[in-house]
């Protein structure tokens, strides 16, 4: 997954219409909120200011706004892309100027879609994104007296990474972190290795 650093811009010309994507950092919806009002405010002479967004990591929440042009015709198409490519913690903007000729359902899908792909595609072009990593947090729970087989289950699997190891009355704990992916692999493994022991995931 992908998060955006650094504003990307793309124009688009269709039909004399005009559509200009805007990608910009937001990590929440305050900072959504000031980069609308921002291009709002600043081409205030446009017809629509069509967006999507998503936030966090993994993703928690993402929308999407037609700003008036027909359900499903900009704001859906705009953040189908977005989530294709893996991005988050942003917000794209794509600002249309009516050019006079309408460009029907279709149309519309195809410009915007275009639009935000022209801008990922200039964000790549200038490494504006910061590779991000999803990882899951569990915990092994073991007599103090065998604090030793957490760390040989987990070295076993180079992409598991220990935490903090701390003791609790007589166990020992210890939290790790490692990819979703592999968390049923390392539940069969504990279960075999601690004889029906399990681990405790966040």
């Amino acid at each position: 997954m992908r998060r955006l650093k650094d504003p990307a811009v793309h124009r688009l010309r269709e039909k004399a219409s005009v559509f200009l994507t805007e990608l910009h950092p937001a990590r929440d919806s305050g900072e959504r909120a000031a980069v609308l009002a921002l291009l709002r405010k600043r081409d205030f002479d446009a017809t629509h200011h069509c967006s999507a967004w998503r936030e966090g990591v993994p993703v928690t929440s993402q929308g999407a706004d037609d700003d008036g042009e027909p359900s499903g015709t900009a704001g859906r198409p705009i953040l189908a892309v977005l989530e294709g490519a893996q991005v988050t913690d942003l917000i794209a903007v794509c600002i249309r100027w009516y050019g006079g000729t309408k460009l029907g359902t279709g149309g519309l899908v195809r410009a915007y879609t275009e639009g935000v792909q022209g801008a990922l595609a200039v964000a790549d072009e200038a490494g504006a994104w910061a590779e991000v990593r999803i990882l899951r947090t569990g915990t092994l729970r073991v007599p103090a007296s065998q604090s030793h087989l957490p760390f040989a289950l987990l070295g076993a699997f180079p992409t598991a990474e220990p935490l903090e190891q701390t003791f609790s009355g007589a166990d020992a704990v210890l939290r790790f972190q490692c990819p979703p992916d592999l968390a049923p692999a390392l539940d069969h493994a504990w279960q075999e290795r601690s004889r029906g022991g399990s681990i405790a995931w966040d």
